[in-house]
Formats: C-alpha cells, structure tokens, sequence
C-alpha cells in the first residue's frame, strides 16, 4: 500500500502525455496519509492547531497514530463497522484529523457536517446518511443534540473538547485506559471513505459518496496547483519541510481534499486554525508560521485585498505557492497576488464528485531542482486538465464543442490512454437517478458533466462561463455574472458583489447587481452611475447593470460562495409581489 502511494507521489516528472496513475488494488487514506509516517518519520510535526483565544498545540506523526488507534479501539466497541456512516462535526482541530483517521482505518464512511450546519441541516444528513454516531465539539453539539431525535440510527454521540461535560458520551472517557493497538482493515481502493452532502440548486442536498482511491486522482493537481509540492522546497539548498495553511473548513471537499489530506499524504504539516476568518488574522498566520502554500477561495481573497491592500510592508510572508477555487479569482484580485502577494495565483477547478480536474501550474521540478514543465496562468482562465484527466466542453447531446463554443465542462471515465482515472466519486448515496443524470453516454464511454459552462480556446485553455444554472439572458445577450462582478469589484468603493437577472415584461429579464461597499463608499445615486459608468467603460454596453442595490452582505454558502440562487429567487418573490423574508 505504501509503495503504491510513493509511486504516486513521485511527481517531478508530470508530462500529460506520459502520465500514468499508480492505483494499487488495496490503499487506505489513513495508511498513506498517518500511519507510513508515524513508522517513518514520528516526531515530524502533522498539525499545529491554534484556537482563536489563544491556545496552541503541535501534534506530531506519531502522536496522531497514536490517537486515532484510541479511537479506532473505542469506536469499534461502541459497534462501528465496516461501511458505517460516523458523522464528524467539528472545525480545524487535531481531534477532526484524528476522527478521520480513526475512521478510514477502521473501514467506516467518513461523514463531515459544517459547525455552521443549524439543527434542521444536521437532521436530514444524519437521517438520510444513516449515521450510527457523531463527534462533535463546543460549536456544534447543542445542535446536534437537538437533530437527534430526527435521526432515528444515530446511536451515539461524542463529545470533544469543552462539549464533553453536555455530552453522552466523552472523548477521553473513551481514550482513556483502552487499548492503542489497533489493525487497520485491509480496504479496497474502490471502497467508500468519505461521504459529502452538496447542495444543488433544486432538490434536498445530496450525498456524494468517496472512495480512497479519490484521493489518488487529487494529487497530481495538487502538486501542479502548488507549484510542486513538496519538491519545490526540496531542492538543493531548500531550508525545511513546506508548510500548509487554509482558512477552508476541513467539512468541505476543499478543506479536506484540496487541504488536509494531500498535505498530510506527503508527510507535511498543517496549520489548523480554530476561529473565525479575518483579513488581518490571515496574514498574521501566514508570517508566524512561515506558511509556504495555501489554499485561499477567492471571497478571502478579495476581503484580504481590501482590508490590507499592500501587506508586504507589515508582515514577511514566505508563500511559495497559492491555489484559489470555488469562483472565478477575477483579473482584479489576480493582480493583487501579484503585486501584494509576490506570486501568480494558480486557479484550479473541480467539485465534491471529481475535484482537481482543471487549473494552473506556475512551475514544476524535476529531481535536482530544475525548473521543468509548467503552463503559467493566464489571467481569467481556468487552466487546462491536470496531468491524468480527460477534460473536455461538451454540448447537450454529449459531442465536444470547437474552439470559442460555450458548453458544459466534463470529464472523461477513462484517461487518455483509456485507463479508468481514480478521481471519480462512486456515486450519490440513495439517488441512483441523480447518479445516472450525472453522466452522458454508455456507462463504459460516458463523460461525467460538472453543470459549469466555458469556453475552450485554440490552446487547450478553458475560460469559466459561470454555473448553467446561473447563466441567463437579458434583452437577447447571453449574460455571464462573473465578468459583471469582477468588473464591479475593482472599484475601491466595492467590497464584493453579486449579479443575478431581475425579471422584466418587455426584456423578460435585466441585469441587477448587488454590491456589497468597503469603507470607502455610501450607497446613493450618485455611487451608482458612478458604478454603471465603470461597467460600461469596461465591458460591453449590454452588460452594464440596469438596477444596482447596495446590502450590507451577500448569501453565503459555508464554503464561502456566493449564493445568487437566493438572490434570484428574492426577485422572483419581488417581482410576483410577494414576500422576501
């Protein structure tokens, strides 16, 4: 199992065309990404956690292990088997790293719920997952607690941290004094590990089911979207181990796929930060800890830019390397990384069912340190395929689009020399027509879609059009938000914005746009012909917001994107005159 995760991480040499994925029969995440090391390397530091109020911890390979054998001990007592659902309800902190470990291991289902999650969210995934326990801490057991009754299987739950006192069950009650010794359960590559819930724009949110093997087809976008990682650091004369920090929530496929687990896959170290996200905070972490890559979506992105526009001159940071997903960076905050930040942002795209698809790659490395292949970001584009996919737009009837058509972005089941790519999810759990409706053609030569449209340049570049769902017309013009709103944002007076249609009678739709000020503006007329002229100076006529609203925030998602399917359903309301509360 070991040799077949190095093979995989040997990834100095990623030429598309010679690419071939190293997929053991057997593989196990904990495996690869704990246990290896704590025989290797155990007193290499896996996370350093740090609380909001103050407390620190650093938690080695070994320490790790250690726990999540505990754990695996007590879990299997409490009747946790094999394909079980265990629900992890916590934020960045070891014992969530420890949980997953522990889980992976014991061959159980990893389920990861935001601490944001209120008591009727928790309810559904706990109930429709059939989870038999739960771990959760101080920020998410009253709610937990409270979903209990809606989740007739659940049969346990453990409380961590300072929710240990309010909880059934006590997550050093159940450490302490069992056994640590623990023989993991020989898994498949195949078999389930991680079960995501996505919210959809219709319908209840649904479950994406993940195998081990999933976090195999990451990892060559991984290392490409970190400029090679860990090679780059690794290089005659590199002073230490790279270092990891983001700000996304390990509950989501981007904190936990994008983040977590590939770092601690190749023996690295983590930051865990335990609080909330702040501009100022996050430079801070970067310099204390002397991060060297990161992950930051691009609504951190943005709030850093604004709140601390030139942080070079209060903090030394020592980024080597940063990946942005989730939504479009934008040539604005593009820019910004640049200058501010010293480094070009590596864009990349994917989803919970097949993450790391598409993106960008700054530089490469070889094995003595030379600057080897690479494909430098082109401002506003999504990249091209990382090594090991076969991605391509494709229109309704499953046929690839020229060059300059818009279509849908999809990947291919098998890669380019046929052979099946391990990224794939294994499927929605208890939706097999959702599953079904993912894919176009015969299930063996079927392209998977992602319901995100753009267009293929003549280079293999793929430029982000926006979801299908958020695209719209408005009096004949194909309207695309995120130009709007990346356009919008490069005003000093705005923080953030959102573009959605508001229905019309003669037009059947106009662009509005709703704008989020900084510090630097008040919303009134004169700001917003001001923001009108801006647009129109910069984009095409059609594309000029006819009705502009000032709010103090946009819907969120608890990844940090912006929902514009709550903001067209509120001019839906408004437009048939009724209700937006």
């Amino acid at each position: 199992m070991t040799s077949a995760g190095a093979r995989v991480h040997d990834l100095h040499v990623v030429h598309h065309g010679s690419f071939r994925w190293q997929v053991p029969q057997r593989f196990n995440i904990a495996e690869v990404c704990c246990r290896r090391w704590a025989l290797a390397t155990p007193q290499a530091v896996a996370i350093r956690h740090e609380h909001e109020r103050g407390q620190r911890r650093a938690c080695t390979y070994a320490e790790l292990q250690a726990l999540a054998d505990q754990l695996s001990v007590a879990l299997r007592r409490l009747g946790v088997r094999r394909g079980d659902r265990v629900a992890i309800v916590m934020p960045q902190r070891v014992e969530t790293a420890v949980a997953h470990m522990a889980v992976y291991q014991l061959g159980a289902v990893a389920m990861p719920l935001s601490m944001l999650f209120g008591p009727e969210a928790l309810a559904y995934r706990l109930a429709h997952s059939e989870a038999v326990l739960a771990l959760a801490d101080e920020s998410s057991m009253a709610n937990v607690m409270a979903a209990r009754a809606d989740a007739p299987l659940l049969r346990h739950i453990v409380g961590v941290g300072d929710a240990q006192a309010d909880a059934p069950l006590s997550w050093n009650a159940l450490l302490a004094g069992g056994r640590s010794r623990f023989k993991p359960v020989a898994t498949r590559a195949d078999d389930p590990a991680v079960l995501i819930y996505t919210s959809g724009t219709t319908g209840p949110p649904k479950g994406a089911l993940i195998p081990h093997r999933a976090l195999i087809g990451n990892l060559s976008g991984f290392v490409c979207s970190q400029n090679g990682f860990p090679h780059l650091l690794r290089r005659p004369g590199a002073p230490r181990r790279p270092v990891f920090w983001s700000p996304a929530d390990w509950a989501w496929t981007g904190g936990l796929m994008d983040a977590l687990l590939p770092t601690l896959y190749f023996g690295c170290e983590i930051v865990a930060f335990q609080g909330r996200f702040q501009p100022e905070r996050a430079f801070d972490l970067l310099a204390r800890y002397r991060v060297t890559h990161s992950f930051l979506f691009p609504t951190a992105l943005k709030a850093m830019m604004k709140a601390v526009p030139r942080p070079q001159e209060r903090w030394r940071l020592q980024l080597q390397a940063v990946m942005s997903a989730g939504e479009a960076v934008g040539d604005a905050v593009f820019q910004w990384c640049e200058q501010a930040l010293g480094l070009t942002v590596n864009e990349m795209f994917g989803q919970t069912e097949i993450n790391y698809i598409v993106g960008n790659c700054q530089r490469l490395f070889d094995a003595r340190g030379r600057v080897v292949d690479g494909w430098p970001a082109r401002p506003g584009s999504m990249g091209k395929a990382y090594p090991g996919h076969r991605v391509a737009v494709i229109d309704d009837e499953g046929h690839e689009c020229p060059p300059g058509v818009a279509g849908d972005v999809a990947v291919h089941r098998l890669d380019v020399h046929g052979q099946p790519d391990p990224v794939f999810f294994l499927g929605y759990w208890r939706h097999d027509a959702a599953t079904r409706h993912k894919y176009t053609g015969d299930p063996s030569d079927s392209w998977c879609r992602t319901g995100d449209m753009a267009v293929r340049d003549d280079d293999g570049w793929l430029w982000y059009q926006g979801r299908s769902d958020d695209m719209f017309k408005a009096a004949g013009y194909r309207i695309g938000p995120s130009e709007i709103e990346n356009c919008l944002v490069k005003h000093p007076a705005v923080a953030n914005a959102a573009v959605v249609p508001k229905p019309d009678n003669e037009r059947g739709a106009v662009i509005k746009a709703y704008v989020v000020l900084s510090n630097l503006g008040s919303g009134n007329h004169t700001l917003v012909e001001e923001l009108r002229s801006h647009v129109r100076s910069r984009l095409a006529p059609y594309e000029v917001p006819k009705e502009i609203e000032f709010v103090s925030e946009l819907p969120m998602t608890t990844t940090g994107k912006v929902q514009r399917r709550v903001l067209r359903e509120r001019e839906v309301q408004r437009a048939a005159g009724g209700s937006i509360d």
